[in-house]
């Protein structure tokens, strides 16, 4: 009988270990030095010894050495050497398997059957040893050479040759099938012994640790059987345990593996022992632990999760050792607990076996678990409060939550819009948008729909209600989820005097509300007897709470909306798109208001807004789609106007916007669709307009339309026509231009005249239509000057009559102002409107002109040199050109025509206001009438609708010429600072950046006063400011001066629209450069500490603008700078102000040392308590960073700065004393001195009555009677106590250094 063979561990230890009583290897073979010959040969002598003879022939010494020689050096042998005894091998040991199996049927006390076990149980060690030893070295060599890659992309081969991955599979799954087996017949008990375990589960784990070998599911599954069988079968708990954390910690790619081999061995052994021993190892480990383990924390809290996956009822059951790792700092394990509940809430209740004990057990574990998942929501962290809101998602989606708690988790979700973190707010979004999609209640939300269907149900329930009530419980009903928070809301909505308990029972059996039950109409549907109408009207009214919570999150998403985070935009755009399908109240409009978010840069969120359009208002249906794009138009103001004109010029380029569209959209403008107003035809025309800046053939199939339409009697309908009219004149092309031209351009300009002299538009609507008229004149006329000329001279002849025609202004000029009384307002505005945009389309018009001059010569000379440069073969005849453009650049003549063609533009540009030498122009003859004009204050103030077309009109005639803006700055600043219409006041605020732009050296002595518009009263007029303000500075057109501490003020404005702009304008700058606001900071510090700031406002604003510096070095500086500002102030509001912008400053080790090498700027400001505690502020925030040589030098300067506080504080207390003892003397002596001996009598007993100062101030009882004579003293003297004299040869006892003027 052969010696026990005993698992060594390792291979090599087999040669090393010689004992009587164990198998070992006595004559190993050097088979390295075979020749591959040789070496093939002695491999199929093992392989034939194997399988010629019996399966227990390892057992002999021989065969024994030779197999471990073999396997010794397995990396040496070639493919078909290794296949071959592999297969030797592991044949042999399945063969093996069965014979276990029959040596239960032979008698167990003969001695031949005792050695028979023996050497069976020799055997199955043998063959598992070297299996397996065979599997490490063919692992470790493919490890060492970097073969995964190339294991997976290996060709199949022949059935001899070596194929790693099925051998490997087939060998592991061998080895689990010899677990499987009764191996106490081997064993002779119920677990093998501990070193066959330990080796079989060492060589597991140790494969587990390769990745790749994952990857391969036939081997992952032997391994799952085979850790799961000796961890469950045979008991090996407590080692597995140990390894399978350890492993999980290490390893994320484990996770899943080991979820499913605890899972795959709970299952099939009915025995949750390792899962249970997992989840126990878990929940006693130190919390502390994961706080440092983070890699950890997030593997343990994944498998976690896994395993309340696959085993949620086992989990349910020993959740409460995991609970206090809620309390716990770490994040990752709460994410992971949440998950865990999500899971377990929605797999682990859904049975309903058992009494109704375990039933109520398993509800009210259920909501524990509910209550908990609330109460995250709370969270500390980000990440968990985002987690718990992803899981309620889940749970929502998968139809966990009840009609109960339904409206609780909405109203939390929509409380977490306004959370501080935007994963936070990205998965409440998420949560409102699975809660909507998902709800109980219907597809339609409407509130009004709810609320009428609601109080139908409610009176057909009292009509049910007997007389006397019968109050019946229904406790017994089993109820999937109910609750007391959600009963709790129903009770407080509901108005029916029910009983608390038959709440409780119907609350999560509610049926779900019907879309034919929630519609309005006059008949109700019998929905049964007394109870189910009582769980209807409970669930109509959780429907009711659910829209009117979604509803009020509209705000919110606004807000949201506008965020600087992309998903808050995108994921908020969603949630609108989804309560717009749902009805819910305030969506559509809210939706609206996303159209402006196609200016955005990030393209993220262009693409989500052009989305959301498709979806909304592109349908497959033309007519649908024109209808939906022209309402859109209608109701759309400016801004939204412009966004939609680049959406629908983007997808009419993209083709999402079709032809048949396009001609449903002239059929509604061209009436020829059946019921189409005049308003729908103007939104038609508009939303053609808009198109046809992404291709302007559009609008050239119908000219004579918008000539007939947009200018007929239907303008006098929708006043608006007209003017969309013009607008489309101008979008058509060249040629389509000069086709109206030739064949209907004398009636087309006739219209645009009659619109701009006439009178049948209404006053609010002719400017806008005016506007559009004139410049539609000087884009196609091909002389706009002279019916531009035309239209000038009859309207000033309609405002005077016609009388004096064009001679009327100067008559104005040289007359008296009786001759203003006898004109309408109304005509003279209309005028002075014409005849500026009239000037101010000629000033574009000649900048074109110049520009079309200077293109066609660029082109001219570019084509001459291109037919120079393509003439290789008629040199000569292009010698004479190349010389005459040669000696024209050396005159420098081609310099000289650029040079004529300014001086011309220039010319042209200054003869439309100020004229020509001899003479002035048509429109210069009222430039001197409207400067008059505009300076009769008095008439103005009378007439506010004239000054703003006046001003209007004197601003475009200052942006035309200089000399006449110059000439008249000063009476545009006056009636900007001091005009009562806040519209006069706008319009002059926008033109003064237009003036900026065109004159800025005109402007710049001015910079204070456009400053000052800042400060104006009026909410329009200082965001018209900061939005000048801005354009300017951002683009360099306006140097930032010391003036920029009124925009700084503007950051508190009590506009949020006005503040949001401000802080876009220093977010900006701060972009600029080395972010100029580093540089301007001290500046505006200095000037808003002398402003009568609030201290909020003040503490605000710094805070804003020091957070917008981020670089080390600038917060460096900036410490050395603010603290050189403490020797140059004496107030003490001054002192707190910088020492409150230094506790704000983000520190760095230098900053720390600067600022106690400042030590000398400050000390003398230690003796005022709110300094001390801002510059406490600023120590402990350096004892945060310090390192320990640096935190000792920090603790030391806080004693040294302790230490002056208290000495200033002291010298202070008696410098004050003695001062207030020297004001009394000198007050008594001139109170004696002036009030005479009578009233030195009635005071006699004063004297006596004085009280040292130093005693007053170190006690705290004084007499009221001699606190009250004093008054009385200070009164009749009528000498200030702040006012101190100091009477000649008196010694005034003061402390220079203490004598300051305090702050508010």
């Amino acid at each position: 009988m052969a010696p026990s063979f005993i698992f060594p561990p390792n291979l090599r230890d087999l040669e090393t270990e010689h004992d009587e009583d164990r198998l070992s290897v006595q004559a190993p073979v050097d088979i390295g030095s075979f020749r591959p010959s040789e070496l093939e040969e002695f491999v199929k002598g093992v392989s034939f010894d194997l399988s010629d003879k019996e399966l227990f022939c390892v057992e002999e010494q021989e065969v024994f050495d030779r197999v471990y020689s073999v396997v010794r050096e397995f990396s040496l042998l070639t493919p078909a050497c290794k296949f071959n005894l592999v297969e030797s091998l592991r044949s042999n040991l399945s063969v093996l398997l069965p014979n276990v199996d029959s040596l239960s049927r032979a008698p167990q006390d003969e001695a031949p059957i005792l050695d028979r076990i023996a050497s069976h149980r020799n055997a199955f060690k043998i063959y598992s040893f070297f299996l397996l030893s065979i599997v490490q070295i063919e692992e470790s060599n493919q490890n060492a050479s970097n073969n995964s890659k190339a294991i997976n992309n290996r060709k199949k081969h022949s059935t001899n040759s070596w194929n790693w991955e099925s051998q490997r599979g087939r060998v592991l799954n061998l080895v689990a099938n010899s677990l499987e087996i009764n191996l106490s017949l081997l064993f002779g008990s119920t677990d093998p012994d501990e070193n066959y375990l330990s080796f079989i589960v060492k060589n597991a784990f140790s494969l587990s640790e390769n990745a790749a070998l994952l990857k391969d599911l036939d081997t992952k599954e032997a391994l799952s059987r085979i850790i799961g069988t000796c961890a469950t079968k045979y008991h090996y708990t407590a080692q597995s345990c140990a390894s399978i954390l350890h492993l999980i910690h290490k390893y994320d790619f484990v996770v899943s593996h080991m979820a499913d081999t605890v899972a795959g061995a709970e299952k099939k052994y009915a025995d949750g022992s390792l899962a249970i021993s997992l989840i126990r190892e878990v929940g006693r480990t130190n919390p502390k632990d994961y706080v440092r383990d983070t890699v950890g924390a997030e593997n343990i809290g994944r498998f976690l999760v896994e395993l309340a996956d696959r085993l949620p009822k086992l989990m349910s059951m020993n959740i409460g050792i995991l609970v206090p790792h809620f309390g716990g700092e770490s994040y990752k394990i709460r994410n992971s607990l949440v998950g865990v509940f999500g899971k377990l809430v929605s797999k682990a209740f859904k049975d309903i076996e058992g009494d109704m004990s375990s039933k109520s057990l398993r509800l009210r574990t259920k909501q524990a678990m509910l209550d908990i998942l609330l109460e995250r929501c709370r969270d500390v962290s980000a990440y968990t409060r985002s987690r718990v809101l992803q899981v309620w998602a889940e749970l929502c989606e998968e139809h966990a939550v009840s009609i109960g708690l339904w409206n609780e988790v909405a109203m939390i979700a929509a409380g977490r819009l306004e959370d501080k973190s935007a994963i936070v707010r990205k998965s409440a979004l998420n949560l409102l948008i699975m809660m909507l999609q998902h709800n109980p209640f219907g597809p339609q939300l409407r509130i009004t729909s709810f609320e009428a269907t609601l109080e139908k149900y409610k009176e057909k329930l009292r009509e049910l209600e007997p007389a006397a009530t019968a109050e019946t419980t229904m406790d017994d009903i089993p109820s999937d989820g109910g609750t007391c928070e959600a009963n709790g809301e129903i009770e407080h909505e509901t108005t029916e005097a029910e009983v608390p308990k038959q709440q409780d029972s119907i609350t999560d059996s509610l049926p779900p509300v019907k879309d034919d039950m929630v519609q309005a109409d006059s008949s109700i549907p019998d929905v049964g007897n007394l109870e189910q109408t009582r769980a209807l009207v409970a669930s109509l009214e959780s429907g009711l709470r659910f829209s009117k919570c979604i509803s009020a999150t509209m705000p919110t998403l606004v807000q949201l909306m506008a965020s600087s985070s992309a998903t808050d935009v995108e994921n908020a755009i969603l949630l609108l798109m989804r309560c717009r399908q749902f009805q819910i109240d305030g969506s559509e409009a809210c939706l609206r208001k996303m159209l402006p978010l196609v200016f955005s840069q990030d393209k993220s969120i262009y693409e989500a807004v052009e989305n959301a359009f498709i979806t909304i208002y592109i349908r497959k249906s033309p007519m649908e789609t024109a209808k939906n794009l022209l309402s859109l138009a209608i109701d759309s103001n400016i801004g939204d106007l412009a966004a939609l004109e680049l959406i629908i010029a983007s997808l009419v380029s993209k083709g999402d916007i079709s032809t048949s569209m396009i001609s449903a959209l002239w059929d509604f403008f061209s009436f020829n669709v059946s019921g189409v107003t005049a308003e729908q035809s103007r939104g038609a025309l508009s939303v053609l307009c808009m198109a046809a800046k992404s291709s302007s053939a559009i609008l050239s199939s119908h000219l004579q339309d918008i000539i007939d339409i947009g200018f007929g009697r239907w303008a006098k309908q929708e006043p608006l026509l007209a003017r969309t009219a013009c607008i489309a004149l101008q979008r058509l092309s060249e040629e389509d231009k000069h086709k109206l031209i030739s064949g209907a351009g004398n009636r087309v300009f006739g219209l645009l005249q009659s619109l701009i002299t006439g009178f049948w538009l209404p006053e609010n609507i002719w400017y806008a239509a005016a506007d559009k008229a004139i410049s539609v004149i000087y884009a196609i006329h091909p002389t706009p000057e002279t019916l531009a000329a035309d239209m000038v001279k009859i309207s000033l002849s309609s405002v005077f009559d016609g009388s004096e025609g064009v001679e009327m202004p100067i008559g104005i000029k040289s007359g008296t102002s009786v001759n203003l009384t006898t004109v309408q307002v109304a005509k003279l505005s209309r005028f002075l409107f014409v005849v500026s945009h009239v000037a101010l389309n000629q000033l574009v018009y000649i900048e074109s002109c110049v520009r079309k001059i200077q293109k066609q010569k660029s082109k001219k000379e570019k084509s001459d040199a291109e037919s120079q440069n393509s003439q290789d073969s008629c040199e000569k005849l292009a010698d004479a050109p190349i010389k005459d453009s040669g000696i024209n650049a050396e005159l420098g003549l081609a310099a000289s025509e650029d040079t004529i063609l300014d001086a011309l533009s220039e010319k042209a540009e200054k003869e439309i206001v100020s004229g020509s030498s001899t003479e002035k122009s048509l429109i210069g003859e009222c430039a001197p009438f409207l400067s008059k004009l505009c300076r009769n204050f008095s008439l103005m103030q009378k007439y506010p609708e004239l000054q703003a077309a006046g001003m209007l009109s004197l601003c475009r005639f200052m942006i035309i010429d200089s000399d006449f803006c110059e000439a008249n700055l000063q009476l545009l600043f006056t009636v900007v600072e001091s005009a009562p219409s806040e519209t006069v006041r706008s319009n002059c605020t926008i033109a003064l950046g237009d003036l900026a732009v065109r004159f800025p050296n005109l402007l710049e002595p001015w910079t204070e006063n456009m400053y000052a518009r800042l400060r104006d009263p009026s909410i329009p007029v200082r965001k018209n400011a900061v939005l000048v303000l801005s354009h300017l500075i951002l683009n360099d057109m306006m140097k930032v001066k010391g003036y920029i501490n009124e925009m700084a003020m503007r950051l508190e404005d009590e506009d949020e629209r006005i503040s949001s702009l401000a802080k876009l304008f220093f977010h900006e700058l701060s972009k600029k450069g080395s972010n100029p606001i580093y540089n301007l900071l001290p500046d505006i510090l200095g000037r808003l500490s002398n402003q009568n700031l609030k201290k909020e406002d003040f503490c605000n604003i710094m805070q804003f603008l020091i957070g917008s510096i981020k670089k080390d070095k600038q917060m460096e500086s900036l410490v050395e700078k603010l603290c050189n500002r403490f020797s140059g102030v004496t107030d003490v509001k001054q002192w707190e102000d910088i020492s409150y912008c230094l506790s704000q400053l983000t520190f760095t080790e230098k900053g720390v040392k600067k600022l106690m090498e400042s030590f000398k700027t400050y000390e003398h400001i230690l003796s005022e308590d709110s300094v001390m505690e801002h510059f406490k502020n600023i120590i402990a925030k350096g004892k945060k960073f310090a390192k320990p040589e640096l935190k000792s030098c920090i603790e030391e300067f806080e004693d040294k700065l302790n230490k002056f506080h208290l000495e200033k504080k002291e010298q202070e207390i008696i410098a004050r004393n003695a001062q207030v003892h020297q004001q009394r003397v000198g007050n008594l002596e001139g109170l004696m001195a002036t009030n005479g001996a009578t009233e030195a009598a009635d005071d006699d007993g004063g004297p006596s009555e004085i009280i040292d100062p130093l005693i007053e101030e170190g006690s705290t009882q004084t007499s009221n009677e001699a606190a009250t004579k004093s008054m009385e003293l200070e009164g009749n003297s009528g000498v200030s106590s702040e006012v101190i004299e100091s009477e000649p040869g008196g010694g005034e006892v003061q402390s220079p250094k203490f004598s300051r003027k305090r702050g508010c």
